[in-house]
């Protein structure tokens, strides 16, 4: 039985899709359960439909989490939809930028000479 070079190309492209189809499968399990060791009471949380808060208490039973999203307003919602734990980012306070040598600075007409001292007045001698 002898294979015409077409055949052998798709069974290369069959084995090549299911060689993607399983390394995204892994994939995702990995973060599923990278996800749900995050999730723990006192996290704060992004759910899927974009509420942001915190989680006060989960059921394990139910696949029920209890997150508080403001001081008072508390939300029942099913584990799955708890899509990522928030994480701070520290962020480097920035200082405000330096002025380019030759550029204006804000407010200062362009057209107008750069110069410290106050504009001359011209007196008449009347």
């Amino acid at each position: 039985m002898a294979f015409d070079p077409f055949t052998i190309i798709m069974l290369a492209v069959l084995a090549v899709l299911i060689f993607f189809m399983f390394r995204n499968s892994r994939k995702r399990q990995n973060d599923a359960r990278e996800l749900q060791s995050k999730v723990v009471p006192g996290a704060k949380v992004m759910t899927n439909f974009g509420v942001f808060g915190t989680i006060l208490s989960i059921d394990e039973e139910e696949n029920r989490v209890e997150i508080e999203t403001t001081p008072g307003t508390v939300l029942a919602v099913h584990r799955q939809t708890v899509a990522r734990v928030v994480e701070p980012v520290a962020t480097e306070a920035e200082d405000e930028p330096e002025a380019i040598e030759g550029e204006p600075e804000f407010g200062e007409r362009i057209d107008a000479p750069a110069t410290d001292e106050a504009p001359e007045t011209k007196k008449s001698d009347d």
